[in-house]
């Protein structure tokens, strides 16, 4: 009897342990409104960043947070600054007084930066904080007026805050929570001395979030300015592993076959919703007028898209009635959309981590995803670097646009080298030629020449004397005999010098 109640206690420590380990959004102590909030959109269960970070800010602790998109990251900082602003329920009135800013949250895009703004309002639903977000590309004066008016939570990028503070339009001396979003993003857009900037105009005693995908050096060293005493809050490894969820393929092909091949793979493959990056804004451009001349229907998003374009591109994409998206790195960060099929790398990026950001933006919540990647020669080498970072080799796939000059070649050992990928042929330039190959076409063209029958040899091109004992116009007025001069060729006299 004492063995069965031992063994009944073990069980009931396991399953102990498992609901620690799994929380419910009702486990973390959330103010009401939140939790009504969260059942109203069908939330229950906490992703993992969530379940960590949100004891920790509610517990006015700064935070270093390492997690990928797709991660729940938004709301593992939204939900918990939104509980420590929410009014105790005994204060059933509403406030007279205008609110004073109190948390500030920096994003390094306009959409990003409107998708954190619509998080936090979904979560606040029914409290009564306000909230406003900032962003360059469009008209101050609306957002003037709701500074104006008083918020307690602003959602900003770091130009338009600039602007903004510098013009008296709002105030940093009340902040409590200061939040950097996609801080390894701020760096490759140069934000951070504007950030270093702003962090001035704040008071010194605040608590500090700090949130990136990747960790690289000027990111720790901005870390380690602001954060004091930080909870270290990791999700994903930090080698940027791809999620399980998404299936990796590479294409070979060459760069002017890029676009017919992408066109056959949108008619050929079941896409339902599909973001095609682009290294640059122009070849954006340039790729969604050709898949339209395709008839595949694309719009393009980047910075010099107005914000009109970009919000009604972006609004369509959410709907469904645009399929294909075609993005550079920077823009694609604010779309916020769980059911991408597939990605294609039109362009391989500058380095292995935005890899990693690119296809993140499929096989999100659970569901299965594709990235495609399209490979030419002179990409061959930052691929190799790619599957070092994963740890495997990406699986090739066959097309109809597959280049014919490349070869089997004996397969390598498997740990992401790439060399066990198929070798591009050298191909033969059509022009210049070799030097020595230009040389024999010379020659030959001489031989050709010399064996011709004199009949069909060249003439000489001789000037005939005309009719009527004229001299031939000739260019110049010069003599076809070079040891006659000219006529009228007398010399010119000096200019003077008074």
């Amino acid at each position: 009897m004492l063995r069965l109640i031992r063994v009944q206690d073990v069980f009931l420590e396991s399953l102990n342990r498992l609901s620690e380990t799994t929380p419910s959004f009702d486990d973390l102590n959330l103010a009401e409104p939140l939790r009504r909030a969260l059942h109203r959109q069908g939330y229950t269960t906490p992703t993992p960043i969530q379940a960590e970070a949100i004891p920790v800010v509610m517990d006015r602790k700064d935070v270093l947070g390492c997690a990928q998109t797709g991660t729940g990251k938004t709301a593992a900082f939204a939900l918990p600054i939104l509980h420590q602003l929410c009014p105790p329920p005994s204060q059933g009135k509403p406030r007279k007084h205008q609110p004073a800013l109190r948390a500030l949250i920096l994003a390094p895009t306009r959409e990003l930066a409107a998708q954190i703004h619509e998080s936090f309002k979904e979560y606040g639903h029914y409290t009564k904080l306000k909230t406003a977000v900032i962003f360059g590309g469009v008209s101050q004066h609306p957002q003037v007026k709701a500074l104006i008016n008083g918020v307690d939570i602003l959602i900003a990028t770091p130009g338009r805050l600039m602007d903004l503070y510098e013009q008296g339009a709002v105030g940093l001396d009340h902040i409590e929570t200061f939040v950097l979003d996609e801080a390894d993003r701020m760096l490759d857009m140069g934000f951070i001395k504007d950030i270093r900037r702003i962090l001035t105009y704040m008071p010194k005693q605040r608590q500090n979030l700090l949130f990136s995908a990747t960790m690289p050096k000027p990111i720790r060293e901005l870390a380690d300015a602001i954060l004091v005493d930080p909870v270290s809050i990791q999700v994903a490894p930090q080698t940027s592993s791809a999620a399980e969820t998404v299936k990796q393929f590479v294409c070979l092909v060459e760069n002017s076959k890029k676009s017919d091949l992408l066109s056959h793979l949108l008619h050929t493959v079941s896409v339902s919703r599909a973001i095609v990056f682009t290294r640059t804004k122009i070849r954006a451009d340039r790729l969604t007028r050709s898949l339209k001349r395709l008839n595949v229907e694309a719009e393009a998003i980047h910075s010099d898209k107005s914000q009109q374009a970009r919000t009604r591109a972006l609004s369509r994409f959410k709907r469904g009635d645009l399929h294909v998206l075609v993005a550079s790195d920077i823009a694609a960060r604010g779309v916020d959309v769980d059911d991408i099929s597939h990605v294609f790398n039109f362009d391989m990026p500058g380095d292995s981590e935005t890899y990693v950001h690119r296809i993140g933006r499929t096989g999100r919540a659970g569901l299965e995803g594709t990235a495609i990647t399209f490979v030419s020669e002179a990409d061959e080498k930052q691929l190799r670097a790619i599957e070092r970072l994963l740890g495997n080799p990406i699986e090739e796939m066959y097309h109809p646009y597959d280049k014919p000059t490349f070869t089997p070649q004996p397969k390598g050992t498997g740990k992401g080298s790439g060399k066990g990928r198929r070798k591009p042929q050298k191909k033969r330039a059509a022009h210049p030629f070799k030097k020595n190959e230009a040389r024999k076409a010379i020659a030959e063209v001489g031989e050709e020449t010399s064996e011709k029958p004199n009949n069909q040899r060249r003439k000489k091109n001789v000037t005939k004397k005309p009719k009527g004992g004229k001299k031939p116009n000739t260019f110049g007025n010069q003599s076809t005999n070079p040891k006659k001069k000219p006529k009228n060729n007398k010399r010119r006299r000096p200019p003077r010098q008074d």
